[in-house]
């Protein structure tokens, strides 16, 4: 039985990142994919031009429609938007008993400004990361969650590493492409231990909406694998987009992924 797998983000116009790049990555994944818009964002490429939040109560309807009417076997949380958003997210997919919760804490821009505002922050740390199966911080995200800023190293990210997942949530992947080494290194963390996954880098401006991609990928594939399991296929998988990104040429700016590169 195919699996149903629910997107709640913003929008990204071009394609590469945000509801779009989840969509292509449950498709990619033989899974199904439905969404649900916490913002309308106006971007490309090179950046962001805008945004449009929902309004609170709209987001919780198109939850309730989606549960109401479709099994969901996982649900990806992207981009939130703002504290009123993030609080009517909690309170629906606790109502409707959502399950295999994949939390992308979308906080930081690719240029370090904040996305949202401390009380957003707050909330998403202090209620959002405990109903998680993983959460799937960059070290830009790690440090807002965690209220620090260590000159990060790989030894760095295996001591902070368990202090995300003693936030709450079940399990962390700490992503690790900042550091810019030759290999990018991840660390998958849970009450098991931490494990290291790594993967020769791939030299590429077509690197927009990678984030995104692998959470996703991880959602698709939670129904089917062990938490451990759907996290190291994911990263084969977005290794492997990254890898065939050079097949596009999509803007200007900071291209996307090649999500159908398996296909």
């Amino acid at each position: 039985m195919i699996k149903n797998i629910l997107s709640i983000a913003a929008t990204d116009p071009s394609g590469s990142a945000g509801m779009q790049a989840d969509l292509k990555t449950f498709s990619a994944l033989k899974a199904y994919g439905m969404s649900v818009v916490t913002a309308v964002v106006a971007q490309n490429t090179r950046g962001v031009r805008g945004l449009v939040a929902m309004e609170p109560q709209f987001v919780a309807r198109q939850i309730d429609a989606v549960f109401e009417d479709i099994r969901v076997d996982a649900v990806k949380i992207g981009m939130v938007a703002n504290a009123a958003i993030a609080e009517v997210i909690v309170e629906r997919l606790f109502h409707h008993r959502a399950r295999n919760i994949v939390l992308d804490p979308v906080m930081v821009s690719k240029s370090g400004d904040l996305l949202l505002d401390m009380d957003a922050t707050a909330f998403i740390r202090d209620t959002m990361v405990p109903m998680a199966a993983i959460i799937t911080p960059n070290l830009s995200e790690a440090e807002v969650l965690l209220g620090i800023k260590p000159d990060w190293s790989l030894k760095q990210m295996h001591v902070h590493a368990p202090e995300l997942l003693k936030l709450g949530c079940r399990s962390v992947l700490l992503k690790g492409g900042s550091l810019k080494e030759m290999i990018a290194t991840d660390l998958f963390c849970d009450r098991n231990g931490t494990k290291i996954l790594e993967a020769k880098r791939v030299p590429t401006r077509n690197n927009r909406g990678t984030g995104c991609t692998i959470s996703a990928a991880i959602a698709a594939l939670l129904p089917k694998l062990s938490l451990e399991e759907s996290v190291q296929r994911a990263k084969d998988y977005i290794t492997g987009a990254l890898r065939a990104s050079v097949q596009l040429s999509v803007g200007y700016g900071y291209g996307p992924v090649h999500h159908f590169y398996e296909l």
